[in-house]
């Protein structure tokens, strides 16, 4: 890869973005092939924006929505900032005489549009009494005097605030625009086209997303960009000017509803400002799912003090809170205080009368269980308590929600609902997988159904927040799933600091506006278009395969998981940070991951170079830094891995490791360095911060291997971070040492003209500084050694490998020998060539490997998940009954192992568990329930459960007897209709321990 910092420095040449007068970056950046209402071309019925120098004033109603008013400013500064020229905006109604006028007002609040209405010269059937639904339209003589009007009218205030900001998407102006620095591609006009057009009614009526785990990016970043808190005993950075940046771009993203910041944050503490803001900006605010009654649970941390109890639960010291009571968050021995705070919360929601949804319900304080316990009886007091106090300050007909986040869940399980008006949110377990989805025994709730969703999470098995780890297409299918159950009152989704998961968000919240609209086969056009709403069109394709495969490579495993554990049973998982969990022995799986990433490194460093200088900035934060710091971050993985063992070993190469390690340290820190001080010239300052390197420490975090060290510099806290390295001293005498490709030490993988691997390797490695020559003799001449002899100075890989047309049948072992610095060492290499001829998956090196898509004959119906697995597609059933068969040979009899790879799912439907079958040959088929035969019921969210999201797989086992060699088939059958089949592999003796399995067997 090559080195940042060289690079950092290179000299950007400006390509032209869009030449004058092409269908230009709005069609292709919104998906709608090159045909949309807006245009840089004049023609017949088409109205000027902008033209000649002028542009078209913007004009509202005084007693519109204060949203509406404001976003007119916005659409202002974006035709400004796309063609040089600044319209005036009136909020008054007022017309400039001789003018053909933007009218932007909302149905029933804008005088203006009322007027074209009643007139008849506006139609807004199919627009007037929809939720958020917007009409963009020419219109001939729509006042007296107005010769031509271009309106934008809205169903309610966030229809008219969407139907203005997709004018700014469609002249280039992205979503992104601030928290990326995307610029704005230049065009002297733009002319909207006549007709009537609408982007509809959204399917999801409540959309957004949750900032949360905020520290250290935005919370080292935000106090310095936007200054200190307006409250100066609490943390600054996130007030008014903050959260006007991120309640612009949720509406450019057709959002309506955030969950603020909550580490140790309190929104409507921290500036007074905070939610009249979001009224202004026409934004629902809702709280977490452990923050009730609008009040975030730090409100309470901040006023209240704790009693101090002995073991037995007694008071030994009375603690104090404003409300009178004990400072402790227990509804059961606290009440009075609990329900007095709740009290509050709904008295300033009425009287500052801001549009939010009302968390009901109660858990823990600090994201935990409810120390009150988990009775039924207690959770209806609490809720129906809540709704009394509701009532009382007249908000009971504000939208309320109950989520069964984590133990929430154990509530609904057994039998609890809250009352039907109430929106049930159900979630998934915090990495991408739901746990519960409504199901048509259900009884019909005026409330609906809801889902809350991550694209960052805090917590086991392992924090992610780093960078962008979000597979598309597993996104796609779970919130596919949700919608085709009913779920679609409320969608929400954690995004961590925000910025850094720009793309899955993007991706969420538009396909929460329309489901229909996004089909699985769609999802590579849907990135093309992100891809040239925020560089253009001339290299979208390129950069959208580049983001597809990233996300493809990171949805695998976390980067903060690249460690693998040394204690793996369902209680105790401990990782240990000098040890791979890809493995660097068998398969050469860590050398084939890492030339994975480097290959798309170095596709993304030569789409860098003829990125235009405006759009570098933009192009490092959304590509170039994530994939590159990525690809950096496995190749000092293994190194720092690569020197461990050659460390064991005594190897001469083992301080060159070490060095190779410091290196991409330094590179990471480079680039770390980079986008905290000259990026944007200097505008992120602070922001990458966020350690991923040295997790699982457990002498320091007492085995709570999910939480993050405090930094990634080694320099800072050597006891505690990366890296673990050692250096030897190496004599200056020769020493002979050999190592085999998988890892024996005196035997090499078995040959077969059937393997997927044609070859074979022996390393041959010096333990001194003295150069020697070595001999490498087989002791069969079919047997061939490459290069046979040779001079070493640290190591040589000589490759061996077969000629099977001399190759005598059955098995055969030939001993090889290797000479060198005065040593002899004789290993052996077991070699089979079968007798028979292979028909389908064949086997080789005691396993047989297929990847799910790659069946034979399929019954029923199934779809194809594409890149959904570690290494492959997936398949899931559409119908009962569906099964695939694989046909394989195999030349090993007696009992063989067939694992099924699935995605780690959970039972979200009414059956008896999350079940398939497999059958060899027709014989009667043995079912698995994935989740009780891995003990992963994530209700419990326990160890097993954790494994299985973290290795982002749930692998189970049957045991079937093969009566003879030859040709079999093997036979899937879906039972439940949630399975997700990734492989399976037939183990004949032969698997070894990998991370993504063993190579796919060849296939005859």
């Amino acid at each position: 890869m090559r080195s940042f910092l060289a690079s950092a420095t290179a000299v950007l040449v400006a390509l032209v973005l869009v030449p004058a007068g092409s269908p230009s970056a709005t069609a292709a950046a919104r998906g709608e092939s090159y045909e949309s209402y807006l245009s840089t071309r004049s023609g017949p019925g088409r109205f000027p924006l902008v033209a000649r120098g002028a542009a078209a004033p913007i004009v509202t109603a005084a007693g519109d929505h204060a949203g509406v008013l404001r976003v007119a400013g916005d659409l202002q500064s974006d035709l400004h900032a796309a063609t040089g020229v600044r319209p005036t905006v009136s909020t008054t109604g007022e017309i400039p005489a001789g003018s053909e006028p933007i009218l932007v007002g909302t149905i029933g609040r804008s005088a203006l549009i009322d007027r074209l209405v009643k007139s008849g010269r506006l139609d807004v059937r199919g627009i007037a009494g929809r939720w958020e639904t917007s009409l963009q339209q020419v219109v001939e003589n729509p006042l007296p005097g107005v010769r031509r009007a271009f309106v934008i009218a809205g169903s309610d205030q966030r229809g008219t605030i969407y139907g203005a900001y997709d004018v700014s998407r469609k002249i280039g102006v992205s979503p992104w625009h601030f928290w990326d620095d995307v610029p704005v591609p230049h065009s002297d006009a733009w002319y909207a086209l006549p007709g009537r057009h609408t982007q509809g009614t959204p399917k999801v009526k409540y959309r957004g997303f949750f900032i949360n785990d905020e520290n250290p990016a935005t919370g080292t970043w935000a106090p310095g960009y936007f200054g200190p808190g307006k409250v100066p005993a609490y943390p600054g950075g996130l007030n008014a000017d903050y959260y006007a940046k991120v309640f612009e771009t949720m509406l450019r993203l057709k959002a309506n509803y955030l969950w603020p910041a909550v580490w140790g944050r309190a929104f409507a503490e921290d500036d007074p400002l905070n939610h009249a803001t979001a009224s202004r900006y026409g934004v629902v605010m809702g709280t977490s799912h452990e923050a009730p009654m609008m009040r975030g649970i730090e409100e309470w941390n901040r006023h209240a003090k704790a009693a101090v109890r002995d073991a037995n639960g007694n008071i030994v010291t009375p603690g104090s809170d404003p409300y009178g009571g004990t400072g402790e968050w227990s509804f059961r021995r606290n009440r009075d205080a609990i329900v007095a705070y709740w009290r509050d919360g709904a008295k300033r929601m009425a009287e500052q009368g801001f549009e939010g949804v009302i968390t009901l319900g109660m858990r823990g304080n600090g994201d935990v269980s409810l120390p009150d316990g988990d009775g039924i009886d207690l959770m209806s007091t609490i809720i129906e308590t809540q709704r009394e106090i509701l009532r009382e300050f007249g908000l009971q007909e504000a939208p309320q929600v109950q989520t069964l986040y984590k133990e929430v869940q154990r509530y609904w399980d057994k039998g609890y609902q809250p009352p039907e008006d109430v929106t049930v949110v159900f979630c998934d377990d915090n990495w991408g997988n739901m746990r519960k989805l409504p199901h048509a025994g259900l009884p019909a709730r005026s409330g609906g159904y809801g889902l809350y969703y991550h694209f960052d999470y805090v917590g086991d098995g392992r924090n992610y927040k780093w960078v962008d780890t979000i597979n598309l297409t597993n996104t796609w299918e779970q919130l596919n799933l949700a919608y085709s159950k009913g779920v679609d009152r409320l969608w929400v989704v954690n995004v961590g600091d925000l910025k850094n998961e720009e793309l899955p968000t993007q991706f969420f919240l538009d396909y929460a506006w329309n489901p229909d609209a996004m089909p699985l086969h769609r999802i590579g056009d849907w990135e093309r278009r992100y891809a040239a709403e925020n560089f253009g069109p001339a290299l979208a394709g390129e950069i959208a395969e580049v983001l597809s495969e990233y996300g493809y490579l990171q949805s695998r495993r976390k980067p903060e998981s690249l460690n693998r554990r040394i204690s793996g049973d369902a209680q105790n998982v401990v990782y240990n940070d000098q040890e791979s969990a890809y493995t660097l022995t068998d398969y050469r799986e860590m050398d084939r991951v890492v030339a994975e990433w480097q290959k798309l490194a170095a596709k993304a460093e030569r789409i860098k170079r003829r990125i235009p200088a405006d759009r570098q900035d933009a192009y490092f934060q959304l590509v170039d830094y994530q994939v590159q710091a990525s690809a950096n971050l496995y190749e000092l993985r293994r190194a720092e891995f690569t020197n461990i063992r050659y460390a064991a070993e005594g190897r001469a190469a083992t301080n060159d490791l070490a060095d190779e390690a410091e290196a991409r340290f330094a590179e990471d820190q480079a680039l770390s360095a980079y986008y905290n001080t000259e990026l944007a010239g200097g505008k992120w300052a602070g922001w990458q911060t966020q350690p991923k390197i040295g997790y699982g420490n457990a002498a320091r975090y007492n085995n709570a291997s999910w939480q993050q060290p405090q930094t990634d510099n080694h320099v800072a806290l050597p006891d505690e971070i990366y890296p673990h390295l050692k250096r030897i001293e190496v004599p200056s005498a020769a020493g002979l040492g050999v190592a085999l490709d998988g890892g024996d030490a005196t035997t090499l993988p078995e040959f077969s003209p059937w393997q997927s691997q044609p070859q074979q390797f022996i390393e041959v490695y010096n333990k001194g500084t003295t150069p020697f020559e070595y001999r490498i003799t087989a002791g069969q001449p079919w047997v061939k050694v490459t290069p046979a002899s040779g001079r070493v100075d640290e190591q040589v890989r000589a490759t061996v490998s077969v000629d099977w047309r001399r190759a005598p049948k059955g098995v055969t072992t030939v001993p090889i020998t290797i000479e060198g610095a005065g040593g002899t060492q004789v290993v052996q290499a077991p070699v089979r060539n079968p007798q028979v001829k292979p028909q389908g998956f064949a086997e080789a090196n005691g396993y047989v490997a297929i990847d799910a898509a790659h069946h034979h004959r399929k019954t029923g119906a199934w779809r194809l998940l594409p890149d959904i697995g570690k290494s492959t597609d997936g398949l899931t059933p559409l119908s009962e009954g569906a099964k695939l068969d694989y046909r394989m040979t195999l030349t090993t009899t007696g009992p063989v192992k067939v694992s099924a790879w699935l995605s780690p799912r959970n039972n979200t439907l009414p059956t008896p568990g999350l079940r398939y079958a497999i059958s060899v040959d027709g014989q009667p088929a043995q079912t698995v329930d994935v989740i009780a035969a891995t003990g992963a019921d994530d209700t419990a969210m326990n160890r097993q459960w954790a494994r299985n999201t973290s290795d982002n797989i749930n692998i189970t086992t049957t045991t079937h007897t093969i009566d003879k060699p030859g040709v079999h088939t093997l036979t899937f059958h879906a039972v439940d209709p949630t399975v997700i089949l990734q492989r399976l592999i037939v183990d004949t003796g032969g698997v070894k321990y990998s991370y993504l399995g063993p190579p796919e067997s060849r296939r005859y």
